[in-house]
């Protein structure tokens, strides 16, 4: 009995022995371009920080969002030989009750509610989407966005908005043209 259980480790081994003396080498070559970036993010908007004024239900259910309130997205070093143009593209987990709009992450006790994203005229800016484009000076420039409080429609038709802390978190992407 002994000496089957001792077979059996022996075959395993035998047959990697076998199978690795069979085993031949290639090479693997690996190309790319290091391409250089036309512009830096500013020091310190690499992680934009945002804390909306208290939000109340009764404000959502009149008004359905709240004011709009700013932040920008600061450039620096910006070679205009590189590109002229660069889309910001913001992506995020999306509400699936108001599409384009940024949902709450899972630990927010406030829920009927969704973050909103506009460029500095009111326009929306859809979550996961190709992005609006902006024309690069030579040097600094400053993307200006606005972000909002948006309640979800059943969420203000049945009254049940609810309150307390909320975060979401959307990543931006620059794209140079």
């Amino acid at each position: 009995m002994n000496w089957v259980k001792g077979l059996t480790f022996a075959l395993p081994i035998t047959s990697l022995l076998v199978f690795s003396s069979m085993a031949q080498a290639y090479n693997v070559r690996l190309h790319g371009a290091l391409v250089a970036e036309p512009c830096v993010i500013a020091q310190g908007d690499e992680s934009v920080q945002m804390n909306f004024d208290p939000v109340f239900a009764n404000y959502l259910y009149i008004n359905k969002r709240t004011p709009s309130q700013k932040f920008n997205i600061r450039l620096s070093q910006c070679d205009l030989s590189l590109s002229k143009i660069v889309m910001i593209v913001f992506s995020g987990a999306e509400n699936p009750n108001l599409k384009g709009l940024l949902a709450v992450n899972s630990g927010s006790m406030a829920s009927g509610i969704a973050i909103g994203l506009e460029n500095q005229a009111g326009q929306p800016l859809a979550l996961n989407k190709e992005g609006q484009i902006y024309p690069l000076d030579s040097g600094s420039n400053v993307l200006m966005f606005q972000a909002y409080v948006q309640g979800e429609p059943e969420a203000i038709a049945k009254r049940t908005i609810a309150g307390g802390p909320f975060s979401a978190v959307a990543t931006f992407r620059l794209e140079y043209e």
